[in-house]
């Protein structure tokens, strides 16, 4: 034999020799021994909806201005309204009752809501509740033999847990992505999305979550519903691996208030606040860097009841720290009314504590039209900020007079024409005499000046 016939003899044995190695080792490893989430996904993807709102909305003519359009010899644009469909999740929470568990965001203004079960069956629902602040809604279906997902328990999720996230985006349908939780306790997020009175604690994971995915369920390794997917942070209109979801055990307080209720009984502690950071702690003589300071307290609120004074250093609720006015605003939000709150505080140097019987707080709302024209669209509360003075924007529609100049939700008004306001009748007071107004506005952590004409 040649030298050249040996070799490929040789490449021939020995590659029968790998593929019968291969073989051996795939038959040697048991099927069940292959590490997957298929038996996972299978349990819980019967328990997410897809869900389809349709709506009515009143059309705009895009040239703005009546005057305008004719000057110009626009075409005119024909009046009245249209419908438009979006789609989003859900999530199966009570099968008996046929509750599921949703975002706000996406069944708001809905005038019908059409929920697709896992097996493509169809339903109609009805919204039992809705929570603009947590972004929780509750919806109902008549049905049996609907598939429920199990709650866990959220305040033990951990940074670095495996998740996975199910839900519908794109309309694309059930979708399954997975991934970690990336940080827990995330705030300053609703915002910038445009959500008005807002009460976070998120979770923020990278496992895929996308438009459509809204009101999804992220579950653990245990097969429980930890949270419910509600927002990304993107410069593409898809997933850049930042997304972040409601914790359960706060989508489990707000639907055990709405079925039990029909509305939120959100907590009142009765008081205005502002933070506490090293800087003002130094020129209050404060050994702290961290709070929120009482600067008011509402007469017979929960907060004087309880021995809360001006100057007091709130630092600690429930044994839960508190390093800023917005995470007292959460601790404070996520209670409901009646229940009993420890309050740690500083007062005079020394640490107390107080014992508080929350009050309910009552949103009560005006809508920026009765205010002025070019504040059409937006929904002031008539609420003290809780944050501090001024009056707050719950809500602004996308695309309305008061959205096109600038105006968010979640926007604090401190000034109008220079003008320091402190609540919406002096808002009112100072626009019924002018026909420009120029709003200082608070968001997040900077100012801004807006012009309404």
């Amino acid at each position: 034999m040649s030298p050249v016939s040996s070799f490929r003899a040789a490449l021939v044995v020995g590659a029968a020799f790998l593929l019968s190695v291969a073989a051996t080792a795939q038959a040697a490893l048991p099927e069940e021994a292959l590490p997957s989430l298929a038996p996972l996904v299978k349990a819980a993807s019967p328990a997410v909806v897809n869900i389809r709102v349709s709506q009515t909305v009143s059309s705009r003519s895009p040239y703005g201005d009546e005057m305008f359009r004719r000057f110009f010899g626009l075409p005119e644009i024909p009046g009245g309204s249209r419908e438009v469909a979006s789609a989003g999740s859900g999530v199966i929470v009570d099968a008996e009752n046929g509750y599921i568990l949703t975002n706000h965001h996406v069944v708001d203004g809905a005038d019908k809501i059409e929920v697709y079960l896992f097996n493509e069956d169809s339903l109609d629902a009805e919204v039992v509740g809705s929570d603009p602040a947590t972004d929780i809604a509750v919806l109902k279906v008549e049905a049996g033999d609907l598939t429920e997902i199990p709650i866990g328990d959220s305040s033990a999720v951990q940074v670095g847990d495996f998740v996975i996230a199910i839900g519908n985006p794109f309309g694309l349908g059930n979708t399954v992505t997975s991934g970690i939780v990336s940080a827990v306790g995330r705030t300053g997020i609703s915002p910038a999305l445009g959500r008005g009175d807002v009460i976070e604690d998120f979770i923020q994971t990278d496992a895929s979550i996308n438009p459509g995915n809204s009101g999804g369920a992220l579950v653990n390794m245990r097969g429980e519903l930890v949270g419910i997917n509600s927002a990304i942070f993107t410069r593409t209109g898809g997933n850049i691996g930042i997304g972040f979801a409601v914790p359960s055990e706060i989508a489990r307080s707000i639907m055990g208030q709405i079925v039990d209720f029909g509305e939120v009984r959100r907590g009142l502690l009765g008081v205005t606040i502002t933070t506490i950071d090293s800087e003002s702690a130094k020129a209050l003589g404060a050994e702290v860097n961290r709070g929120a300071l009482v600067s008011d307290i509402q007469p017979g609120s929960a907060a004087e009841e309880a021995g809360v004074q001006v100057d007091d250093i709130i630092v600690r609720v429930d044994n839960k720290k508190i390093n800023d006015s917005r995470e007292l605003a959460n601790a404070i939000g996520l209670k409901g009314s009646g229940d009993t709150v420890r309050i740690e505080l500083l007062r005079d140097g020394d640490t107390r504590t107080v014992t508080a019987v929350l009050g309910q707080r009552t949103m009560t709302q005006s809508s920026g039209e009765d205010i002025h024209p070019g504040l059409e669209g937006a929904e002031f509360s008539a609420e003290a900020a809780t944050s501090g003075s001024g009056v707050e924007v719950t809500d602004v529609q996308p695309g309305s007079p008061a959205w096109q100049r600038g105006l968010r939700g979640g926007d604090v008004v401190i000034a109008v024409n220079r003008i320091r306001v402190r609540n919406l009748q002096e808002v009112q007071e100072i626009a019924g005499r002018n026909e420009i107004l120029f709003l200082l506005v608070r968001r997040a952590d900077r100012q801004l000046m807006l012009q309404i004409r």
